[in-house]
């Protein structure tokens, strides 16, 4: 799945950058360089979207239709 977030960067007053994602809260990310501040951000993303759809399918009955729809 391909989706496009917003990464909010700025410098850290103790160098280099650190990124946040305004659409998931909670998700951030630092580094030397504006690229590694966005590739720990992506992480985070990844890692905290993944935690949601694990924690949504938790409990489902045995029964229920799982399907997917595509979004442009």
């Amino acid at each position: 799945m391909k989706s496009e977030f917003t990464a909010i960067i700025e410098k850290a007053p103790e160098g280099g950058y650190w990124a946040i994602c305004p659409e998931i809260p909670g998700a951030n990310g630092q580094g030397e360089s504006i690229e590694e501040a966005k590739d720990g951000l992506r992480g985070a993303i990844e890692l905290i979207l993944e935690d949601r759809r694990e924690d949504i399918f938790r409990g489902l009955p045995d029964d229920v239709i799982r399907d997917k729809v595509m979004v442009a």
